[in-house]
């Protein structure tokens, strides 16, 4: 194994303290915690706080500014951050109007964002959440019960961030980020599995003329292994599942992610993205807006993952609001 890092212990630490000297005009760490906060701290809106293992890069601590999140706690690689750190955060960002957590539907992460919710109830502090669970590949699997939270995570955040900057209450922003949450869907694939620091190995070995479909960000293995073909035709077979939702009508105007896995040139993903739009086109589904790149990864994993969100004009005005962070910047 071949990596940039120092040593397995202190990757997410050396990590935070990283974007904190990168972008010291966007976030700032809690002392003692791996929790990154916005550098202006608490504001008088309602909150936003994500997180979850680290190794998703940028998410979640590169979505922490302006319109987006207010906090973002970074568990060690692949698992969830525990419920004292969450807790840090939403005290950190509580500026009195209450705080919404947005978790990804992992088990770990379900259960330990709702402890540290429990802890600041008892604090007084107003905690609603809403859990993501958007990939389509699998029912189930092995760290949730349901559907797993994947990309589509990214468009909470900036929909429900966006609607927190407006000056919406707490019930309002919770309401529109289920929204996106119902109307959102996506699924991945890998030409190669993600390497793990701790462990040394890939997650799942893929013979040279092998891809992987509906693998998660946890470098879980798919659902079906088969044989590379053009990428057009692997993008088929991610829509469709998608289309299966049965939400995505003729006449309807849907925002795309085409997300990389962390590994993946953006040549690639380009190439798919013009595919998507020319499936979309042909089933008189219109395209708002396009996000090409790694939103939502899988450390250093070779594939990528399509997202579709079906708008409507709430969530249009919301998605085209602006946003500072710094992996996400719209004016």
């Amino acid at each position: 194994m071949k990596k940039l890092i120092n040593g397995v212990d202190n990757i997410v630490s050396e990590m935070l303290d990283g974007m904190v000297a990168a972008y010291p005009e966007y976030v700032k760490r809690l002392d003692g915690f791996e929790v990154l906060v916005r550098a202006c701290g608490a504001s008088k809106k309602v909150a936003l706080v994500s997180g979850g293992g680290s190794g998703h890069e940028p998410s979640h601590g590169g979505y922490v500014g302006e319109g987006m999140l207010d906090g973002a706690v970074a568990g060690a690689v692949f698992t969830s951050p525990t419920p004292d750190q969450v807790y840090e955060a939403i005290k950190a960002v509580d500026g009195g109007k209450g705080v919404l957590l947005v978790i990804k539907n992992y088990t770990g992460d379900v259960m330990n964002f709702e402890m540290a919710a429990d802890m600041a109830a008892d604090d007084g502090i107003k905690v609603e959440k809403v859990v993501v669970a958007d990939d389509v590949a699998v029912e189930n699997s092995t760290w949730t019960t349901g559907r797993r939270g994947i990309a589509g995570t990214v468009f909470v955040h900036k929909i429900a961030g966006a609607a927190a900057e407006s000056g919406a209450d707490l019930e309002n922003v919770k309401r529109i980020a289920e929204k996106v949450i119902a109307n959102v869907r996506s699924m991945g694939m890998a030409l190669d599995a993600c390497t793990v620091p701790a462990a040394g190995k890939p997650s799942f070995d893929l013979q040279d003329d092998e891809i992987e479909i509906g693998i998660g960000i946890h470098g879980e293995p798919g659902v079906n292994r088969e044989k590379i073909s053009p990428v057009n035709a692997i993008a088929d077979k991610l829509l469709a599942k998608i289309f299966a939702e049965g939400i995505y009508d003729s006449g309807c105007e849907v925002a795309v992610m085409i997300n990389g896995m962390g590994g993946t040139p953006l040549m690639e993903l380009f190439v798919a993205n013009k595919h998507v739009k020319e499936v979309l086109a042909a089933k008189n589904i219109s395209v708002a807006k396009t996000l090409v790149g790694n939103y939502m990864t899988s450390l250093d994993m070779e594939g990528f993952s399509i997202t579709l969100l079906k708008l409507d004009d709430e969530l249009k005005k919301f998605l085209n609001a602006p946003a500072n962070t710094p992996a996400f910047v719209q004016r």
